[in-house]
């Protein structure tokens, strides 16, 4: 007999479909014994009797949390959560304080942030940003402001975070003749020099380097973290890149910044809030880029996390370890 297995879900989330894509979930059905009906709070008392039997759960972007109590009420025979996103600050702590196992896709999702990073980084050492604004109006003015970009030959390029995406990232940038710091306080100096890279302060790079990339977690303690000290060091055509979350910026201070020196570029795919109030700055600035949070999975990309989870729910069922686990000790520092 197939173990018992539950979407959590509200019923009329797309996600799960574009996530878990037909044959995806064909292939599942394979293995398990699925329940036909997404459940969240407010249908799972009515579904208690296929909630209780569930040995394993599967998710994604729109997972609803569940109390301690409810997890315990509903869900009292669940072994393993196979969430097929990012990060799982939001429901995860009940889950593993009930000793169910959680397994997050956020290395899935870290892929296509960190090459769309790194396209970002090698675009922005040679001026391209402003350059196809400048064009517009006036070539030659286009042509003297790339002129001072240096390109990407022996340039400094700064990474605030080395997790899961600021690492990928590193990896990426290796083929380049590139000089990167690093600014994560989690990083041990032994993996910074493995990774050939320089672990250095905020302000140390805010000064010095040509490009900056936020990949720092999404946590209380780095909220707000970067303002007007960093980016009144910016050089004067520097880029700052922001991939990670809007709230570790002081916009006023980056917009204050950007309007001192026109020269510098802001390349945002995430804002606080997102999206920017109708007059926020971040709208009409020439030198500020803005994306409609594209950097992480789309398209088909959304299905290597659910690739990466029912990869995990295979190694459980042949008896081996899982790759993906998240603990409690790691969301103090992950995203």
């Amino acid at each position: 007999m197939k173990p018992k297995a539950v979407y959590l879900s509200s019923p009329a989330n797309p996600s799960v479909f574009r996530v878990f894509s037909e044959d995806l979930r064909a292939g599942l059905a394979q293995r398990v014994d699925l329940y036909p009906t997404f459940l969240d709070k407010d249908n799972v008392a009515v579904h208690e009797a296929a909630a209780h039997d569930a040995i394993f759960a599967f998710s994604t972007w729109g997972m609803p949390a569940f109390s301690e109590e409810e997890i315990r009420q509903y869900f009292p025979q669940m072994k393993v959560l196979f969430y097929a996103a990012g990060s799982v600050q939001n429901f995860a702590r009940p889950f593993l304080n009930r000793g169910i196992q959680v397994i997050s896709a956020a290395a899935a999702n870290a892929v296509p942030v960190a090459e769309y990073t790194t396209a970002q980084i090698l675009l922005a050492n040679k001026g391209f940003y402003q350059n196809t604004r400048l064009i517009r109006t006036d070539r030659e003015t286009a042509r003297v402001y790339s002129a001072v970009f240096p390109g990407n030959h022996r340039v400094k390029v700064g990474l605030l975070g080395a997790g899961a995406i600021g690492s990928r990232v590193i990896t990426l940038l290796k083929p380049f003749d590139l000089e990167v710091l690093v600014f994560d306080p989690f990083l041990p100096d032994g993996q910074a020099q493995a990774w050939g890279v320089k672990k250095t302060s905020l302000d140390d790079i805010f000064t010095h380097c040509q490009t900056i990339s936020n990949h720092l977690a999404n946590l209380p303690a780095t909220r707000g973290m970067i303002n007007k000290d960093h980016f009144s060091r910016m050089l004067p055509n520097a880029t700052f890149i922001n991939t990670g979350r809007g709230a570790q910026v002081i916009e006023s201070d980056l917009v204050e910044a950007l309007r001192q020196e026109p020269g510098r570029t802001a390349v945002l795919d995430v804002t606080d809030p997102e999206p920017p109030l109708p007059d926020s700055p971040l709208l009409s600035l020439d030198n500020v880029f803005l994306t409609t949070h594209i950097a992480g999975s789309s398209g088909r990309e959304v299905w290597r996390m659910a690739e990466y989870v029912i990869a995990d729910f295979d190694r459980y069922l042949r008896h081996e370890p899982m790759q993906l686990a998240v603990t409690l000790k790691m969301l103090e520092t992950m995203a």
